[in-house]
């Protein structure tokens, strides 16, 4: 019988998951292993011996001759993971979604009827697989000593890193690591719940104080993210106001578009940076009618920068708030890298130093509300809203967001001071990141590799079709060790899919070499439109292929010490980013009130990258 049972098994090698990965070796002794048969082999087997099997050899879920008959009551709960993973894996490869859900042990004894909803499910998935629009994730894992290098699901398969929003390559910085640590080991992992639950714990309120000072504002309250912080912050301004209208720009991320629908509240959108547009909406309102600006200083997709001195004027002239989400410029431009605000007035909030006054009339004090991220530049985890200390008790005292969400563990609070402390005093890391992008956008330039014109950091390579992004960023991860995710609809608009390029001060002149000659050889393999091809068809929407498409970029010469000779050299091979020990020493002075004396100490930061 064993030789009849390894025929059958053979023969089922197209219909089960498991059986069709297993070799010879493998099917022979699952042939003869009583202790394998399921619900689905079992009753093959039985047919194929010409009777029932030996009593004992079929387990106790797997009596009955169908699949949907099989589902007995487990006799242990080893049982029941046992009979879940064989039974539904089998069903998965074979069933519609109808008889799956009437198989699985989950719904023993439940009559398929109502509303279908797996075939809801798969129908959706089938538009984005349609569109082009289904988003794949590759396995990708971050290495700490070897940054911006990431494995792959193997571990010995090593790829750079050139599209992640950690910027500055804080995660790995090792005073965020040497405080996280220490944190770690004192107050364990977890936060231990809400924060009007578990309580203040003084490494969140420290992180506030810090944060408030970086943006030079009353107060600030952190969030788990800034997602949250965008919604529940919008929404509650809706809820709270009556009457209110937002007036948001075009390009909003997600956030902030979710916020203002929560929020319940009449919305105008403006064409994307367009004044003249939001000021013929703000004028259809009467001056007393409350209203928010709503906008982003750095737009992540396209990298454009928001004019928020412009806006400024606009609120005041109308009567609205202004709420600038700074995501993508916290850590990045500025003196003490407070966003793109700060870095307008650039002198005097340098000249200003650590003080926590406004810098009176600068367009960040002009600014009514601010949110970042923490989880970008600065590497770690966590989002804030930053304000007058009457608007961020409103936001703390109503929002859901806020009041139901468990807060940040201590260990990531105090990485995520640490990192904002640090980069206080350390200009070098982002002069370092504008360089290398400078020089990346350069090298594009001459191999007409079409970037998509912007002032920022970011360096959005324009594809323009969906499946061919999707084909360069595979064959970049498989053929050249570069990771580069394609950027698709809808978080671009369709004919404008991308390769979102971002360099940071960590990659080296010969990783920004390896780049460039990949991206253009890429560019020839698959026949993707250079420059020369956008300029014949008149010009991409973004930018691309257009007359006087040139941009001034937001950090200028002086600000990057091209002029008196302190901008930092870029890295070559074997080099890494210098730790600044003034830095370490002011963010880890932090900390020695909270986690005991002089426990760590710059001199100790031995890691190097």
């Amino acid at each position: 019988m064993s030789n009849l049972h390894l025929a059958s098994l053979r023969a089922l090698r197209g219909t089960c998951p498991f059986l069709n990965s297993a070799s010879t070796q493998q099917l022979r002794s699952l042939s003869t292993s009583p202790a394998l048969h399921c619900p689905v082999v079992g009753p093959v087997l039985e047919k194929a011996a010409g009777g029932p099997l030996p009593s004992g050899s079929l387990r106790p879920f797997s009596t009955g001759s169908t699949p949907q008959q099989a589902v007995a009551t487990p006799q242990t709960f080893a049982d029941v993971d046992r009979a879940d993973t064989v039974l539904t894996g089998y069903l998965e490869s074979t069933s519609t979604p109808q008889q799956l859900k009437a198989a699985s042990p989950l719904n023993k004894g439940k009559a398929v009827a109502g509303f279908n909803y797996e075939q809801l499910y798969e129908n959706e998935l089938d538009k984005k697989h349609k569109d082009q629009s289904y988003r794949y994730f590759n396995n990708i894992n971050r290495l700490a000593s070897k940054f911006p290098l990431a494995h792959t699901a193997n571990v010995n398969d090593e790829v750079n890193v050139w599209c992640a929003n950690d910027y500055l390559g804080m995660s790995k910085s090792p005073v965020v690591l040497a405080t996280m640590r220490q944190t770690l080991a004192k107050y364990g992992n977890g936060a231990g719940g809400t924060r009007n639950i578990a309580g203040n714990h003084s490494l969140h309120l420290a992180l506030e104080d810090e944060l408030a000072n970086l943006h030079r504002k009353e107060a600030a309250l952190v969030f788990s993210s800034c997602y949250v912080a965008n919604d529940s912050t919008l929404a509650t301004l809706g809820r709270r106001i009556p009457g209110l209208v937002y007036f948001s720009d075009a390009s909003n991320h997600a956030s902030m578009i979710e916020g203002i629908k929560h929020s319940g509240s009449k919305k105008e959108i403006f064409r994307h940076n367009d004044m003249a547009d939001l000021e013929r909406k703000l004028a259809q309102y009467p001056l007393d009618t409350p209203k928010v600006i709503a906008f982003e200083s750095i737009y992540s997709m396209c990298g454009s920068v928001g004019p928020i001195s412009q806006i400024c004027d606009l609120a005041e002239k109308y009567g609205a708030i202004t709420f600038n989400d700074e995501v993508h410029a916290v850590g990045m431009y500025g003196p003490r890298g407070a966003g793109v605000a700060e870095h307008l007035d650039f002198e005097a909030h340098l000249a200003a130093g650590n003080s926590s006054d406004a810098v009176p009339r600068s367009v960040m004090d002009r600014v009514d509300i601010i949110t970042g991220t923490l989880s970008k530049a600065y590497g770690g985890l966590g989002g804030y809203i930053a304000g007058s200390a009457r608007f961020v008790d409103m936001i703390r005292s109503y929002a859901p967001g806020f009041i139901f969400t468990t807060s940040l563990p201590p260990s990531i609070v105090a990485g995520d001071q640490a990192s904002v402390a640090y980069q206080k005093e350390c200009i070098g890391d982002r002069r370092l990141q504008q360089l290398n992008t400078r020089a990346v956008k350069a090298a594009f330039k001459k191999m007409g590799i079409p970037v998509v014109p912007g002032p920022s950091h970011i360096v959005p390579l324009l594809i323009g079709d969906a499946a061919l992004a999707k084909a360069a960023s595979d064959r970049l991860l498989s053929d050249y060790g570069i990771y580069i995710q394609s950027v698709n609809y809808p978080t671009v608009p369709v004919g404008s899919e991308r390769l979102r390029v971002t360099p940071t001060p960590g990659h080296t002149v010969e990783q920004m070499a390896h780049l460039v000659k990949s991206i253009d050889a890429l560019f020839t393999e698959l026949n993707i439109k250079r420059v020369d091809d956008w300029v014949a068809e008149g010009g991409h929407a973004s930018g691309v292929g257009k007359p006087n498409n040139e941009v001034e970029n937001v950090w200028n010469d002086k600000e990057l010490g091209l002029l008196d000779g302190t901008a930092p050299q870029m890295l070559v091979d074997g080099q890494s980013v210098a730790v600044e020990i003034d830095a370490v020493n002011s963010a880890l002075s932090r900390f020695t009130r909270l986690l005991g004396p002089a426990s760590i100490k710059a001199d100790d930061l031995t890691i190097s990258f």
